[in-house]
């Protein structure tokens, strides 16, 4: 089975380019609080982790964990996420908490990491394992690049939950519905979703999550690559739907722990993990951090020249400092992931992006990544066929709260070359992505359509919808 496709890698690169610090403020505190969360598992751990240094956190986002573990912890080593530009934001994290030490920060793939083997004392994976269907695959190379004796810890992985009906996927809370906030704080509605509370956001964006993990399952996967290891589980009960039989639960179980309790009602988990063999004495200094890595196309090792670029003598593979970030995908994976700035593409992040622009558009808001731009009844642009092959129209917009306070149903549709491909009705405020299949063609006029128009005290625009990305995708 294939860890992730290249549609999910994409949609990846595209919601954390957008959502990393897309809402500065919001984002920061979240990462403050994820941090307080992590660096208590760490510290439950750490008799068991041993030293830290020299660390890989993968699936690292922004890497404010990873800035945690260098800066309170004092370690050393890299944070690695598919998005090269939520590394770039984490700048603005080490700027606003005034951080003195930092991360090196590689934009990788946790499937095919860029190090060398037995090369590293500890990795580390928050909340991310999930978004691979093929576990397996990400466990093997983790236990490549650990040397003998290294740690790997996870946590905040989800347990499948027994007690769901799995009706439908739920979003977080803010973008529930009045009766689904009222469930859930009765602790009922964990027992209609499929898979975690939340989930719908990411699956929406084809972020595609693995959800099949309860506890029988993780030990198995553990014990048949780690020799040693250690677990946390973490059940929230919500209200007294929850409550009772979380405690019913841990009444039962032998060892009055939340183990039984997890498998009923799901919950997250921690795990602290060896492999076999003694750790080497020391390990070389992060400074010359190039000696950890191998090249993403070949495997050959890789040298950094007075410019600051990687660079691989067996097969030519160049990887240059951008923006403080190293982007040491494989070459494949690099042209589509980050193809910049083309004429199939209209990413509102780009200055350029407004040369394809027709009618109906607003001016550029936003912050970082997060850039778009309102429109009102109507907006148009221009897309010219890059690729050969079956095309797919791919649309990243916002849907604001203020038309579904008023019991107005939003709705999108969109035509392509004069012709209708596709009409959605979206039933909750918040990020949405619409694809459809458009026909053959060198070129296309894309027509977007909204309702309701609405409009804000003091403002003489009509507003409909914002978006942030238009673009083709190759369709699979």
């Amino acid at each position: 089975m294939e860890a992730q496709s290249l549609a999910v890698k994409r949609a990846e690169v595209e919601f954390h380019n957008f959502a990393s610090l897309g809402e500065p403020e919001r984002a920061m505190r979240v990462y403050a609080e994820e941090n307080v969360r992590r660096g208590a598992v760490i510290r439950n751990h750490l008799a068991f982790l041993g030293g830290l240094s020299p660390f890989l956190e993968i699936g690292s986002n922004v890497g404010h964990t990873s800035y945690m573990l260098a800066n309170e912890f004092g370690a050393e080593g890299f944070a690695l996420d598919i998005s090269a530009d939520s590394l770039r934001y984490g700048v603005a994290l080490q700027d606003a908490w005034k951080l003195s030490r930092a991360p090196v920060r590689l934009a990788g793939d946790a499937a095919h990491l860029p190090f060398a083997d037995g090369s590293l004392k500890m990795v580390c994976a928050f909340q991310m394992l999930s978004q691979f269907m093929n576990l397996e695959t990400v466990f093997l190379e983790v236990k490549r690049v650990l040397a003998p004796g290294g740690v790997f810890l996870f946590a905040e992985e989800p347990l499948k939950r027994l007690l769901t009906l799995g009706l439908y996927r739920c979003p977080y809370y803010e973008t529930m519905k009045r009766w689904e906030r009222r469930l859930y704080s009765w602790g009922l509605l964990g027992y209609l979703v499929r898979d975690v509370i939340g989930a719908h956001q990411e699956e929406s964006f084809g972020i595609r999550q693995n959800h099949s993990m309860g506890l029988k399952e993780w030990h198995a996967l553990i014990t048949r690559h780690f020799a040693e290891h250690e677990y946390e589980v973490f059940v929230r009960a919500h209200g007294w739907g929850e409550t009772l039989v979380r405690n019913l639960a841990v009444r039962s179980d032998p060892y009055r722990s939340d183990w039984r309790a997890a498998r009923l009602l799901g919950g997250t988990m921690a795990a602290a993990m060896k492999k076999a063999g003694s750790s080497p004495a020391s390990f070389p200094a992060v400074s010359s951090f190039e000696r950890f890595l191998r090249c993403p196309d070949c495997g050959g090792a890789l040298s950094r020249d007075a410019e600051d670029t990687l660079s691989c003598a067996a097969c030519g593979y160049r990887a240059p400092n951008e923006g403080g970030v190293f982007n040491l995908l494989r070459s494949a994976d690099k042209a589509e992931l980050y193809p910049g700035d083309r004429a199939d593409i209209i990413d509102f992040s780009l200055p350029s992006h407004a040369a394809r622009l027709l009618d109906g558009w607003h001016q550029l808001e936003g912050d970082f990544g997060n850039k778009y731009r309102w429109v009102g009844p109507a907006a148009s642009a221009r897309l010219v066929r890059v690729k050969s092959g079956p095309q797919r129209l791919r649309v990243r917009g916002h849907a604001h709260e203020t038309p579904f306070e008023l019991r107005q149903p939003v709705t999108v549709t969109i035509s392509v070359n004069g012709e209708r491909v596709g009409h959605w009705p979206l039933d909750r405020p918040g990020l949405f992505v619409l694809e459809a299949d458009v026909p053959d063609a060198p070129e296309y006029r894309i027509d977007i359509a909204a309702t309701p128009v609405w409009r804000v005290p003091e403002d003489d625009r009509a507003f409909t919808v914002n978006l942030s990305m238009i673009r083709l995708v190759p369709r699979e």
